[in-house]
């Protein structure tokens, strides 16, 4: 199988860095938008993963043949690619992407071109020949393209945005970056287009003034279904509800579906016989608002007047969604944090349904089907998710195996043990979350425990794996914390009445009650120690945590990430507010003021003894950062407790950027550590942890047993054994005045092992010499550290290190050693001199003895074999743990 790794990840991978850092969650690779060939022989996919470089995520594209079991990489770079979509006759993938064009041209539509000006903007449309060469640019949109579909081999059907105005260009030409708010006239239609790839030609299919959001294609491309957006203000008060329409695209008609707004599609999918579409619809109790709703399912047939909604038989709907199968659709049905996979078949006018058989059923949180091809995702809290293919055969999956291949160095990572929890919370009815062990859990020992608490509210954690750096739960559980995740009243995946349950007044009375009972739970069964207790939560989580903050003491420590404190100034800042707080809290605050101030926390902020840390974006529309400033003001006026506020500029809802992230990350950890751990150490604000004169002072802690650095299940020696350390177990072990803290150097593999026996000895702690596999990635020469390049001024060829040789000789053994620690370390908790110095004995891979590393006396040469002079071999011991 051939594996081709984005060169940024790789560099992440390596096989010693077994201790999570939060390095390991914002540099994470995921899998999504996984689509398969018709015939079910090849998928694509889109690889997402942070860049260290560029600072932001990047996204490529990956083939992978099923057949053949090889993978392909399709895309490179710092650019985004999306959405890949299969030719018809499966010679080409076409997708989004945002790299450059090369050209600022205007595209040639049907209309005028006259009066256009600049550079294209947003993505265009590409397509790579899966017979070989580079990917081709086709579409160049002024605006660029938002969706699209495969019509035939040569034609593609546009979701785009119509070209600027004169009123547009006048204001560009004026550089003038006012904004007008919702400003409806002026906003840009998006139309459909049809795209001819031989002429490379768009022409203009239809005229409408709203804003095309989704777009499905029938498989033979006769038919098209859009939604359309028809309000810019409906996120804030859902009073223009999206439409719908059915395009028939050979006779160039469309009809506007369900023009009653009863049915709100989502999800469109065209049947494999093209004669009628299925959708979801959202269903709700509520005569206006969809805030809490169960997913439900539908057929159309193309020329019918009105949908048949699918015999699901599940009260709580949908949950991840649907793919279609010939004769029906395979359902992941809301199941709380396990959702339930079932095949339905349509028999004439009846539906028959079959769970789906799989040794991953209960877990699968994505698919696809092509023919008896099925692809899938399987994930747990306690298992990274990977996708697998198998044959599909009725309702039965045979011959699974894993095709995806992410995250590697995970493998070699502890990940905290996981479960589903249930208790008794408000209206003693039954709350379900996952709960994650500490990673160095005991039966009957107490350990503290974090809350995760997540957004939404309507939203729901699952039994799958989600490490990220809004809830670091690897991060907490390897300081020895349980975490809780609560699918809290208002939750979905739980029905419609759960969900709705916290509406209309009701909004965070239920809430908190169920994150106390559940704490309560398991403080009552031994398992957490009352007096370490920690809340975190991002959106409404953070809501929660606030909430929790004014209502107990208990917490000795809360994150809040981008959450509201004041409900009277949320309804007209956020971007849904109206909607948002009319539905919870069910009034607004011109009807009822004071309602809104019994609601917000704000105006029981004096109740706060629980040191807080607040981040926000200050882009954020959906929590205006406006609720920070106030939160942290409060606090900070009445000064009962301890709080710091974290602005990320340039971000909305959440930092996008690496920097921001791990700011993030790092902020919270410490936060955590000083008011819950009790870990936090007093640092230094102008010492580099990985600078000499760390190293310097760090040497010096306990010269007589080597300082240790954690790398998963054991600890390898920050330094190079010292001449001093070695002496005290080897009395008769020469040195020479002033060189005492040099790396122990000129002695056998027999000599260094030995001496880790006498180590293990003396402290009853187990040391030993590292294996190859363990140090492997670590010990190579580098030009920045204590070799033959850097004293000789030059990168040194084998020829002239031949010539030096004699002269390096003629110095004595060892004479080019330095201190330890006299270079830059490595990682986060740096371990030094990996790269020169002293070469290191290691345990090779068949049990025998091998000296790895660079050295003083030998040049930065990947290419070289030779042996450094035994003058300049030492050791570092590891320490088991």
């Amino acid at each position: 199988m051939t594996r081709l790794l984005f060169p940024f990840l790789a560099a992440a991978a390596l096989t010693y860095a077994a201790k999570w850092t939060p390095d390991d969650l914002l540099m994470s690779e995921s899998v999504q938008q996984m689509e398969l060939s018709r015939d079910g022989k090849l998928a694509v996919y889109v690889k997402s993963g942070m860049d260290k470089e560029k600072g932001e995520p990047v996204s490529n594209l990956v083939l992978y043949n099923l057949a053949d079991a090889f993978e392909v990489v399709l895309t490179r770079g710092k650019d985004n690619h999306s959405s890949p979509h299969f030719s018809p006759d499966g010679r080409y993938v076409a997708f989004l992407s945002s790299r450059s064009t090369g050209e600022d041209a205007a595209p040639s539509t049907d209309a005028s071109s006259a009066g256009r000006r600049g550079a294209r903007g947003g993505m265009q449309v590409w397509r790579i020949d899966l017979r070989g060469g580079e990917p081709e640019v086709l579409t160049r949109m002024e605006k660029g393209v938002s969706n699209f579909a495969w019509l035939d081999a040569n034609t593609l059907l546009l979701a785009a945005a119509e070209d600027a105005t004169l009123h547009e260009q006048r204001i560009k030409e004026r550089k003038d970056t006012s904004q007008v708010v919702e400003d409806e006239q002026h906003a840009t239609p998006v139309r459909l287009f049809r795209f001819d790839l031989k002429a490379k030609k768009a022409r203009r299919l239809t005229e409408n003034r709203d804003r095309i959001a989704t777009l499905a294609v029938s498989p033979d491309g006769k038919w098209a279904v859009t939604t359309h957006d028809r309000s810019l203000s409906y996120v804030w008060d859902q009073k223009l509800r999206p439409s719908a329409f059915l395009h028939d695209l050979q006779a160039g008609t469309s009809r506007q579906l369900f023009a009653d707004g009863k049915l709100l599609p989502r999800a469109v999918q065209f049947a494999l016989d093209s004669k009628g579409f299925y959708f979801e619809a959202p269903h709700t109790t509520h005569p206006r608002y969809l805030n809490a709703a169960i997913q439900r399912l539908y057929f159309m047939e193309s020329g019918a007047a009105t949908p048949t909604e699918i015999p699901l038989d599940w009260p709580n709907g949908l949950s991840q969604g649907y793919v279609v199968t010939a004769g029906g659709i395979i359902a992941q049905l809301a199941n709380g944090v396990r959702p339930k996979v079932a095949r339905y078949q349509r028999n004439g006018q009846a539906w028959s349904r079959e769970f789906l058989a799989t040794e991953h059923a209960g877990n699968i949180f994505g698919m696809q089907v092509a023919g008896d091809r099925i692809v899938y995702l399987h994930s747990t809290a306690s298992k990274p998710g990977q996708w697998f293919s198998g044959k599909l055969s009725g309702a039965k999956v045979e011959a699974a195996r894993q095709f995806t291949e992410t995250n590697a160095a995970w493998k070699k990572k502890p990940i905290a043990k996981s479960e589903p929890y249930t208790w008794k919370g408000a209206k003693d009815e039954t709350v379900e979350g996952i709960l994650h062990y500490p990673h160095n859990y005991q039966a009957g020992r107490k350990y503290p425990l974090v809350v995760m608490i997540h957004g939404g509210p309507h939203g729901a954690d699952l039994d799958n794996f989600s490490e990220r750096w809004g809830y670091p739960v690897q991060l907490m559980a390897q300081r020895g914390a349980f975490i809780l995740r609560p699918n809290y009243h208002g939750s979905s995946n739980y029905g419609l009445a759960f969900g709705e349950s916290i509406s209309g007044g009701n909004y965070n009375d239920l809430e908190w009650v169920d994150v106390e009972r559940g704490v309560d739970s398991l403080v009552a069964r031994g398992m957490v120690d009352p007096d370490k207790l920690g809340t975190m939560g991002w959106s409404n989580g953070s809501i929660i945590t606030i909430e929790l903050t004014t209502r107990t003491t208990r917490y000795k420590v809360a994150s809040a990430g981008a959450g509201d404190v004041n409900w009277i100034s949320d309804w007209g800042n956020c971007e849904f507010g109206h909607s948002f707080d009319d539905y919870y809290i069910g009034k607004t605050p011109l009807e009822a003021p004071d309602l809104y101030i019994k609601k917000s926390p704000l105006f029981r902020m004096d109740k706060v003894r629980t040191p807080t840390i607040i981040f926000f974006g200050t882009e954020d529309k959906q929590v205006p950062t406006e609720q920070g400033w106030q939160h942290y003001r409060a606090l900070k006026h009445l000064e009962k407790t301890d709080v710091r506020f974290i602005l990320f500029p340039g971000e909305g809802h959440g930092p996008r950027k690496y920097v921001h992230q791990r700011r993030k990350l790092d902020e919270e950890l410490a936060w955590f550590d000083k008011y819950l751990f009790k870990t936090l150490a007093d640092k230094n604000e102008a010492l580099r942890p990985e600078s000499p004169l760390a190293a310097l002072l760090l040497s010096r802690k306990r010269a007589d047993v080597p300082d240790t650095v954690e790398r998963g299940d054991f600890a390898i020696g920050r330094f190079e054994v010292t001449r001093a350390q070695y002496r005290a177990f080897d009395p008769s072990y020469a040195v020479e005045k002033g060189t005492e803290n040099h790396p122990a150097a000129g002695l056998s593999y027999e000599q260094a092992r030995k001496y880790c026996e006498w180590l293990s000895t003396k402290t009853a702690t187990k040391y030993r010499l590292p294996t190859e596999e363990e140090v492997g990635a670590m010990l190579a020469a580098k030009k920045d550290e204590n070799t033959l390049d850097a004293w000789a001024g030059y990168a040194v060829n084998p020829d002239d290190a031949a010539r030096l040789s004699s002269l390096i000789q003629g110095l004595g053994p060892g004479a080019l050693l330095k201190p330890v620690g006299s270079h830059a370390g490595s990682g986060e908790d740096p371990v030094f001199d990996l790269g020169g110095n002293a070469a290191e004995w290691v345990v090779a891979k068949d049990g025998a003895a091998k000296v790895m590393g660079g050295s003083a006396d030998q040049p930065v040469d990947a290419k070289s074999s030779a042996r450094p002079a035994a003058g300049y071999v030492g050791f570092r011991g590891v320490r088991e743990m």
